[in-house]
C-alpha cells in the first residue's frame, strides 16, 4: 500500500508488470515497485493529474502525465525533471497510447493527436466530431489504419481516424440512453460514456456508461456483439487484459449527478468477466 495526499485519478503497469504508477489531485504522479514494496514520486504538475500512460519506445519506457495544469510532460524515472513539456489547448481530460500514436482529449472538446516519433510537437489538432463534453479517447489496437475513438458526456461514441485519405470511414452513433417509461420510445434519458477499452487481439471495443451498462461493439462491421445486463450503478472504468481474455470493470458512482447522487451504500466493486470468443471477435464483413 502507498498512498497521494489527494484522490487518484489513473492508474499504470510499466511494462514489466513490476511497477504502479499513480497520478493524483496532490499534483504528482507516484511508482510503487511491487518487488520491494518502495515507493517514489516520478512526476510533479501544477495541478492534478489526470492521467498517466507508459509508453514503450525503441529507446526505452518513458511515462507520460496529463494535467489540469494544460499541460503533458515525459518523464525518463531515472530523471526528476521532465525529458519534455508539451502545452495543451486546454486541461487534459483523457489520454490513450497505441505507440506511435498518442491522442489527448481536453477541455472545451480539443483533440491533439501526437506521432511518439516526434513527441514535442501535436501532428495534428482537431475539434471533437461530437458537439459534448469530451470524456474519453482510446486508440484502435490491431488496426491497419490509425485512429481512436472518442466517447462524451452525452451518451454518443465517435470512430475517429488519423489520417485524411481514410475521412470517408469516420462515423458517430446514440449509446448508453433509455427511454423515458417503456412505452416512449424516445431514448430520452442520456447517460455519459464514461470508458472506451479495445481488445488487443480483436480490435473489437466495449463503452460503459452512467446507466450502468456494458456494450461490445465492432467498428468495422458497425454492429454491437453484446450487451451485459445492467449493473446496480454506473461503470466507471473498463479494461481488457493482456490476450482478452478477461474483461474488468468497476461499478461505482462517477459524479454524473454531483454530489447529490452519492448515496450511502452505493455499490463499490471489482468485477471480472470471462469473455467468449463470438462476444469480441470482428464479424465477417457484410458481402
Amino acid at each position: 500500500m502507498y498512498s497521494h495526499q489527494g484522490p487518484v485519478l489513473s492508474v499504470c503497469w510499466n511494462k514489466d508488470g513490476n511497477k504502479v504508477i499513480s497520478g493524483g489531485a496532490d499534483n504528482a504522479a507516484r511508482m510503487f515497485d511491487i518487488t520491494n514494496g518502495q515507493s517514489q514520486q516520478v512526476a510533479q504538475h501544477d495541478a492534478p493529474v489526470k492521467v498517466v500512460k507508459w509508453i514503450e519506445t525503441p529507446q526505452g519506457g518513458i511515462l507520460a502525465t496529463g494535467s489540469w495544469d494544460k499541460t503533458v510532460k515525459y518523464w525518463d524515472l531515472r530523471s526528476p525533471t521532465p525529458v519534455a513539456t508539451v502545452t495543451l489547448p486546454e486541461r487534459c481530460y483523457s489520454m490513450d497510447v497505441q505507440y506511435p500514436l498518442m491522442v489527448v482529449g481536453t477541455a472545451e472538446r480539443h483533440i491533439q493527436i501526437f506521432n511518439l516519433t516526434n513527441p514535442n510537437t501535436p501532428y495534428k489538432t482537431i475539434t471533437s466530431p461530437l458537439k459534448w463534453q469530451t470524456r474519453v479517447v482510446s486508440c484502435f489496437t490491431n488496426s491497419p489504419n490509425s485512429g481512436f475513438a472518442v466517447g462524451s458526456v452525452e451518451g454518443r461514441v465517435a470512430i475517429q481516424y488519423v489520417e485524411d485519405k481514410d475521412n470517408a470511414n469516420n462515423f458517430s452513433f446514440k449509446c448508453h440512453r433509455r427511454d423515458q417509461t417503456p412505452s416512449a420510445k424516445d431514448q430520452s434519458l442520456v447517460y455519459a460514456v464514461n470508458d472506451i477499452s479495445f481488445h488487443p487481439v480483436h480490435g473489437t471495443f466495449s463503452t460503459c456508461g452512467s446507466d450502468g451498462t456494458i456494450h461490445f461493439w465492432d467498428k468495422d462491421a458497425r454492429t454491437r456483439l453484446k450487451t451485459f445486463e445492467a449493473a446496480p450503478g454506473p461503470i466507471s472504468a473498463t479494461t481488457f487484459n493482456r490476450n482478452g481474455t478477461i474483461f474488468a470493470y468497476a461499478v461505482s458512482y462517477d459524479w454524473s449527478k454531483g454530489h447529490s447522487g452519492m448515496t450511502p451504500g452505493h455499490p463499490n466493486k471489482l468485477m471480472l468477466h470471462a469473455c467468449k470468443d463470438e462476444e469480441v471477435k470482428r464479424r465477417p464483413a457484410k458481402k
